[in-house]
């Protein structure tokens, strides 16, 4: 179900001045399934937000390797960690599906924060979760056996993305595997495993979980 649209994340901690000033200083823009929002290395110059859509934010390596970091969904903002961490993007982002993201001029965002404590407090929480989530993640991959990794991928579709125990992954199966931090082979095999131990039933993209708890078994004993 689509969340109610929103001027700004966090816009009731906003007086009506700081709206309206938003409002004059933003713009949206629609954007096509994998089109890039904005690349890794180039300038940060505006405030983001997902207004409706998803987002992937994946890391670029070397020779064409990728780290997928996070899916952003509706009412998430885009590049935070790099805008007020570096003056470039760190990270690349790119449209999941069809996704229409908000521009916020970043001096007239930055204005707000700096006379707007309680929103500036909202703000720092949410560059420090999505820099613990990442974490988090990258922990998983160096350190969780494969079955553990694959069940993050299904809770984190489960319960942060469509919060729904069926759901229909919308990845080709080597962006799961980036997400995992394996080979398209090997999540393939493993995904294939947990379908015939029927944890989960799985008809082409679309997964229906039997056994949460199994899943999150797997997910603890990595």
């Amino acid at each position: 179900m689509q969340q109610e649209q929103v001027l700004v994340p966090y816009e009731q901690y906003l007086l009506e001045p700081e709206k309206e000033e938003i409002r004059r200083n933003s713009n949206s823009v629609l954007y096509n399934k994998k089109e890039i929002v904005f690349r890794q290395n180039t300038r940060t110059s505006h405030i983001m937000f997902v207004k409706s859509g998803l987002v992937k934010i994946f890391k670029e390596g070397r020779n064409n390797k990728y780290i997928i970091l996070k899916v952003a969904v509706q009412n998430d903002f885009l590049g935070l960690l790099s805008i007020y961490g570096r003056d470039t993007h760190q990270y690349s982002a790119s449209a999941v599906q069809p996704s229409e993201i908000t521009f916020i001029d970043i001096t007239t965002f930055n204005k707000i924060l700096f006379t707007n404590g309680e929103f500036a407090d909202k703000i720092i929480k949410k560059i420090s979760n999505d820099g613990l989530f990442i974490f988090d993640r990258l922990m998983s991959q160096s350190h969780k056996q494969l079955p553990g990794r694959i069940a993050d991928v299904i809770l984190y579709f489960a319960e942060t993305i469509y919060k729904n125990e069926e759901f229909e992954f919308p990845f080709t199966r080597r962006e799961l595997a980036e997400l995992a931090g394996t080979t398209k082979e090997s999540f393939i095999r493993t995904l294939a495993e947990f379908k015939n131990d029927k944890i989960i039933d799985l008809d082409g993209s679309i997964v229906r979980i039997n056994s949460l708890k199994i899943i999150k078994t797997l997910s603890q004993l990595g």
